[in-house]
């Protein structure tokens, strides 16, 4: 298998982002056509692997706060979310309401992060996570 992986990607080359193939098709990694007309864009289990690895990044990334390990499971998720949507430099962004979350001042935390352009372009996604932030409970489904 190892010689086959190995010819593989110096046919096809090793591609981080999305390109192009001579084909003219979106294709990512090894040669995988991830296009919509023709492709086989991810699994399900590929997709699922994927979200799993970017949670962990987003674990690894919010450790930059000390208060983060703190912070009860759904305040936690709130936090991986925001960083997932936004990323770690413009999340960091949010001074005030970072500020009051070290502090345990979740309701001002809460109102910090609604008011933002972001939570005006990401709409109900900003209220139910301030709302996560503010009660430390999962909204209602």
């Amino acid at each position: 298998m190892t010689k086959l992986k190995e010819m593989l990607k110096r046919h096809e080359g090793v591609r981080q982002f999305v390109y192009q193939c001579t084909a003219n098709k979106l294709t990512i990694g090894v040669g995988r056509n991830i296009d919509k007309d023709g492709g086989i864009g991810l699994s399900l289990d590929e997709i699922n692997y994927l979200l799993d690895t970017d949670i962990v990044r987003c674990l690894r990334e919010l450790s930059v706060f000390s208060w983060f390990s703190d912070l009860d499971e759904v305040r936690q998720d709130a936090m991986v979310s925001m960083c997932f949507n936004l990323g770690l430099p413009r999340l960091k962004g949010f001074e005030l309401a970072l500020n009051a979350m070290s502090l345990g001042l979740y309701e001002e935390a809460a109102s910090e992060f609604l008011d933002s352009k972001w939570a005006s372009q990401v709409g109900n996604r900003a209220n139910e996570l301030a709302e996560m932030i503010k009660t430390g409970d999962y909204p209602e489904e």
